[in-house]
């Protein structure tokens, strides 16, 4: 064999896996056959989209200046300079990828891997002979691509991809999204607050499918109050082009309806980068697309895993390294003989999930649907930014923070925020969670006064004062 352990993808998992192979004394190698060195979350993902929508943010300040006793006349919107900007930023983040690849403790390749058996893979790049790897063991985290939908007339309509969008230099007067997942919400903000016009059109009954509906129904109270046209529970019935413009009918409250936009957004969704890997080659299993994993990010193969988007559940990139981490921890296990029991699994529990709209949602652990549909008995508390003093001052009061703890234990379970700051506050609760708190101790913690921070507290103390806390802190007399 050439290598112990041969990772598929440089992206934010397999550089986790590798650098964590190398410190395991495994033999290492990382093939990467994109165009550009860096992964999703650099190029194409986290990091550009956040860029924009820090220019969208400024611009939603600056229009609010007189509110604060403040003028900010003539303020213009120049999008080849927030492109520029991005492009820099990331430039500077790809290139410091780049170089940690290259100068790691494992080698580095570049190329397109697929499987030729089991144990080898072909390696391809342009202007270079293919040549083949042996390795002992493998890890596949080739991430994600956009998904094309199978709707009438989508791929004739010059619709945007977010890769598209995160490099328009010019904004279009008017803009139809199609989806209501982060990327589209993201993307809507990031063109609404820069004075497009923006219509969100839905299939699903709500805004952020899966979240609970009250964390999805404020998002979409407070987007709509900054002139977003939301459509949700919708079917879309075709999409037309003609004399400039892009026409979309769908089917909403029983009757059609049609929207013209001058540019449409293809916001439908990810699926995993897999189809050139050769793995029914390797024996990988990859139902409906997705490679399948068990909870060691072991594949169908037991010295194959896979980690990030690829397999999911999660496309999130903190999940993703830690499953990158893991399976190379795994892979020194297998590669020793370990049994089974001694393998790491992958914890869930503390899932987090944030979007980047204006207001911010963000949310750890688990819904409160999700505690019903586990036959939790799970109580809940929330507390309005609109009664909160540092918010008042801050004139933020859209939203709110929403704790859930186990009726039995008191133990918090979940958290959400949809308000100001909320990917920064929800990780209070995540502190809260990874040493299982009852919702009496998270109250029990001092907040500075003013903060943001010091909302938490009324939840808090509401679960425990209905007596959703039996392990108590210490001096604490429980109600």
């Amino acid at each position: 064999m050439d290598y112990d352990f041969a990772v598929i993808g440089g992206g934010s998992a397999g550089y986790a896996a590798a650098r964590t192979a190398a410190s395991q004394g495994l033999k290492t190698v990382v093939v990467e056959g994109g165009a550009e060195v860096g992964g999703l979350c650099i190029l194409r993902g986290c990091m550009p989209s956040k860029t924009l929508i820090e220019s969208a943010n400024r611009m939603l300040t600056l229009r609010r200046a007189e509110e604060f006793g403040l003028r900010a006349d003539a303020i213009e919107v120049h999008p080849a300079e927030i492109i520029a900007r991005k492009r820099r930023l990331i430039g500077e983040f790809a290139d410091y990828r780049r170089e940690q690849l290259e100068k790691g403790a494992f080698d580095f390749i570049r190329g397109r891997a697929r499987f030729r058996d089991p144990h080898t893979i072909e390696i391809s790049w342009p202007g270079e002979a293919p040549r083949e790897l042996r390795a002992r063991s493998f890890l596949i985290s080739t991430g994600s691509i956009v998904r094309i939908p199978s709707i009438p007339g989508i791929e004739n309509s010059g619709a945007l991809t977010s890769d598209d969008a995160l490099e328009l230099e010019s904004l279009p007067p008017t803009l139809v999204v199609l989806g209501a997942g982060p990327v589209a919400l993201e993307m809507a903000h990031y063109f609404a607050a820069l004075g497009v016009e923006v219509t969100i059109i839905q299939r699903g009954p709500q805004l952020l499918t899966g979240l609970d509906a009250d964390v999805a129904g404020a998002l979409e109270d407070a987007l709509r109050k900054r002139g977003i046209t939301i459509f949700t529970g919708t079917r879309i019935l075709s999409i037309e082009c003609a004399s400039g413009k892009t026409r979309v009918t769908f089917e909403h409250a029983g009757t059609h309806r049609t929207v013209e936009c001058a540019q449409l957004l293809n916001a439908l969704g990810r699926q995993p980068a897999i189809g050139n890997l050769g793995l029914d080659a390797a024996g990988v299993d990859h139902p409906k697309g997705t490679i399948r994993t068990n909870a060691h990010q072991q594949t169908s193969q037991a010295h194959i895993f896979a980690a990030g988007d690829c397999c999911g559940p999660h496309e999130i990139v903190h999940i993703a390294i830690q499953q990158g981490e893991i399976a190379a921890r795994n892979a020194a296990c297998v590669l020793a003989g370990e049994p089974e029991e001694k393998l790491e699994t992958t914890d869930y529990r503390l899932k987090l999930f944030v979007v980047f709209t204006e207001p911010e949602v963000a949310m750890v652990g688990i819904t409160e649907a999700e505690a019903r549909a586990q036959g939790i008995d799970a109580r809940s508390a929330s507390y309005p930014f609109n009664d909160h003093g540092k918010s008042l001052v801050m004139g933020e009061t859209e939203g709110f923070v929403k704790l859930i703890a186990d009726s039995a234990t008191g133990e918090v379970l979940g958290g959400a925020v949809v308000g100001p700051h909320a990917a920064d506050l929800i990780h209070e609760v995540v502190v809260a969670m990874h040493f299982h708190a009852t919702a009496a101790q998270f109250a029990s913690i001092p907040h500075y006064h003013p903060t943001l921070s010091e909302i938490w507290t009324y939840p808090a103390e509401d679960l425990a004062s209905l007596g959703a806390c039996l392990k108590t802190p210490k001096g604490c007399v429980e109600n």
